[in-house]
């Protein structure tokens, strides 16, 4: 028996206008999502949920795109270097660009580090004096009295008369 189309060209359900609800019929466009988001660590549950679908339907159907799920991340990364890369063999500047700072975060994953050489360290900066409260900043200055008044004259003697003795 062959398989029938509707307008959109997907293929119509054996149970279409029976009773039930048609069974899910998975399309290239649904399986290029699924993959996305799993690329995108969505989880099972909330996969199932965008596409209107259950967690059941969802591990019947589209398995295959799902058991690719510790390495959808690097495939989908491969698939934009290789788009970026197109674009760059055809001249395009702003490609060019990305593709620049594509390579630059891939050296990033790669050696925890950019490739460029290293900008210079600036000498290391003399430790800041530890800051002092209101209060002590007060004693201290009542210690050290100022020579240039009178009143500051007075004490600086006796704070050396005392010392003295």
């Amino acid at each position: 028996m062959a398989e029938i189309f509707d307008l959109f060209g997907d293929p119509v359900p054996a149970n279409w206008g029976q009773r039930g609800r048609p069974e899910h019929v998975p399309n290239q466009q649904n399986r290029n999502r699924v993959s996305l988001l799993v690329a995108m660590g969505w989880s099972n549950a909330r996969i199932a949920s965008a596409l209107f679908i259950t967690q059941p339907t969802l591990r019947k159907h589209y398995f295959s795109e799902l058991k690719f799920r510790d390495v959808a991340r690097d495939r989908l990364v491969a698939q934009v270097g290789v788009k970026l890369m197109d674009g760059v063999n055809s001249g395009n500047v702003s490609a060019i660009r990305e593709f620049q700072k594509y390579l630059e975060r891939n050296d990033l994953m790669l050696y925890g580090q950019t490739r460029q050489p290293e900008k210079s360290v600036p000498a290391a900066k003399p430790a800041k004096a530890e800051k002092v409260g209101k209060k002590a900043a007060a004693l201290a200055a009542a210690q050290q009295p100022d020579a240039g008044t009178p009143m500051g004259e007075l004490m600086m003697r006796r704070q050396q008369a005392a010392t003295a003795h």
